[in-house]
């Protein structure tokens, strides 16, 4: 049924447990994975008494690129151990829901599966939540694992 998996992941112990169901829908398919991790975009900016300071980004960069490593990395593990393909891929975009669904268009994915938050109430509502936004966004369909 499906044949190319995105699986978006942040390294979240929930986000971890989404990559490895979707590592197993994957291998019940016979489906490959894209396991995509999204930087964020920095534009670091500090407001000092008397004037405004720009910082160079470089720092932040490399401690996102060295995140986004360990991330991936654990991705293709679990993929390898459960005889899955799976690729990786990084990308920068101050919006993870759009950096997600134009992933999976890009990638040719037919499904995405991610992890929920699980964040209910009014903490729902004022953090918002990436995964709502693909739901409510994506063409194509989203998986959501949530925490048990």
């Amino acid at each position: 049924m499906f044949k190319h998996i995105l699986i978006p992941t942040d390294g979240s112990k929930l986000s971890e447990a989404a990559l490895r169901a979707g590592i197993q829908l994957a291998k019940e398919q016979g489906a490959q994975v894209t396991a995509l991790y999204v930087m964020p975009d920095y534009a670091a900016m500090i407001y000092g008494a008397e004037a405004l300071i720009a910082y160079n980004s470089a720092e932040f960069d490399k401690s996102a690129q060295k995140e986004a490593d360990q991330v991936l990395q654990a991705a293709l593990d679990i993929a390898k151990t459960e005889g899955v393909a799976c690729q990786t891929v990084r990308v920068t975009n101050i919006s993870i829901n759009q950096a997600i669904i134009k992933q999976a268009q890009e990638g040719n994915c037919d499904l995405i599966c991610m992890a929920s938050h699980g964040r209910k109430g009014i903490a729902g509502i004022l953090l918002g939540s990436e995964t709502q936004r693909v739901l409510v966004n994506s063409s194509i369909p989203v998986l959501v694992h949530r925490p048990v």
